[in-house]
């Protein structure tokens, strides 16, 4: 069975800090770029950060730049979201997803994916809050 499975997510005060994991089972993630999404009640969902395939450039959204670190650990079929400095705002269900490889990440984490040729996972609440 192919799935994406997140982890890391929790109750972080703000300034805080949190590692969420995307863990693929049944495929590789190497060959696929890969992309954190993010969406809170109320709101559409949101491209946070994604990363290609090919050389590991990333994309952030403008309102983690600076905060948010994205990586991916290919032997350990596992992509990353380093949060740091969180805020109320990035309060959210956070998703991965993959889908084949793209030119840029930033055209993953800003065009409207195609649902036919992508993973998702099943989400990781984050909530930040004194």
């Amino acid at each position: 069975q192919l799935q994406l499975v997140e982890s890391g997510g929790g109750l972080v005060q703000p300034g805080g800090s949190l590692r969420l994991s995307c863990a693929a089972s049944g495929f590789t993630l190497d060959y696929y770029a890969i992309g954190w999404f993010r969406q809170a009640p109320g709101k559409e969902r949101e491209g946070v950060s994604c990363i290609t395939s090919s050389d590991g450039s990333a994309y952030y959204a403008d309102s983690v730049k600076g905060r948010f670190t994205i990586s991916r650990d290919n032997a350990k079929n596992t992509v990353y979201l380093q949060m740091h400095s969180l805020k109320p705002e990035d309060t959210a269900v956070y998703y991965c997803a993959a889908i084949p490889p793209v030119t840029t990440a930033q055209a993953m984490c800003v065009m409207t994916l195609d649902q036919r040729t992508t993973y998702w996972g099943q989400g990781t609440q984050v909530t930040v809050s004194s």
